[in-house]
């Protein structure tokens, strides 16, 4: 008899994926805060309870601990229009957090050339 397999990771991936897409059309054309400026929404986890989502966000334009204050701030009225659009019994309390992914790629490729430079010079 073959092992059953839990559906709930992917019906957690799946909304997560759907409060992505709803928050970045949502932040781009409702949301008014001058201080969320160009921004990426990088991936979002929600809690297994469906409780609480963390809503990781590159900067492209601004200051980032400036853009997370307003972000959080503006949680509610997000929520609130994501309830509006998701066909979902619980929609999760929104944490935005600054994603330093892209920071520390950067870097670590910085600290390589510098590596393969003086690697190249010592040559």
């Amino acid at each position: 008899m073959p092992a059953k397999h839990s559906t709930r990771p992917n019906r957690a991936f799946r909304i997560a994926d759907q409060i992505q897409r709803d928050l970045t059309q949502l932040i781009a054309r409702e949301l008014k805060d001058p201080r969320v400026g160009m921004i990426t929404l990088q991936s979002v986890e929600i809690t297994p309870d469906y409780a609480h989502a963390k809503v990781f966000f590159s900067v492209l334009v601004g200051d980032p601990q400036e853009t997370q204050d307003a972000l959080n701030q503006s949680a509610g009225f997000l929520h609130n229009a994501l309830f509006k659009r998701l066909r979902i019994h619980t929609v999760p309390t929104l944490h935005f957090q600054f994603d330093r992914t892209a920071e520390r790629a950067a870097d670590l490729n910085a600290l390589i050339e510098r590596a393969v430079a003086s690697r190249a010079k010592d040559d």
